[in-house]
């Protein structure tokens, strides 16, 4: 497995100089789960991440892809900047309650646009025990969208 770290930490590091982030500092943990993440130090770590996400998760896509075709198998690979994923997920848990909170006084629906899956998977889980509320995915592509409602019957 250290192989596979280098590997990974190589490729990481590579990949960065051509887009030419400057100097960057990058670290790589594996968790008990065998999902390798990489934490990305950077000085201009907005660009890097870019706009709701966008560029870190072009940027682990990126990497897990070149990854996959050097190793021959699928290593899941997520690429962090900061702590920024978790500020996210903190954010998202945030988000999900006030909507759920919404939902429970007026009795209509939210609707959350531009979420990816793992964004929507995020609000799923935080309101999946919620005993009046219930939440689903609807539509197709960029155009899908999470909807927060009331529980049938509530």
């Amino acid at each position: 497995m250290k192989k596979t770290e280098e590997m990974i930490k190589k490729t990481a590091g590579e990949l960065l100089q051509l887009l030419e982030t400057g100097k960057v500092k990058t670290s790589l943990e594996k968790d008990e789960d065998g999902v390798f993440r990489l934490v990305i130090d950077a000085k201009d770590s907005g660009i890097l991440i870019g706009y709701h996400g966008e560029n870190i998760d072009a940027l682990q896509l990126m990497l897990g892809l070149i990854v996959y075709k050097k190793l021959g198998s699928w290593q899941r690979v997520v690429v962090d900047i900061g702590d920024w994923r978790q500020k996210r997920e903190e954010q998202l848990k945030r988000i999900a309650l006030s909507a759920a909170q919404k939902v429970k006084f007026s009795k209509e629906q939210v609707i959350i646009p531009y979420l990816n899956a793992a964004e929507r998977r995020v609000v799923h889980l935080a309101l999946a025990e919620h005993p009046n509320i219930e939440t689903r995915s609807d539509g197709e592509g960029r155009e899908r969208k999470l909807i927060v409602e009331l529980k049938k019957g509530k």
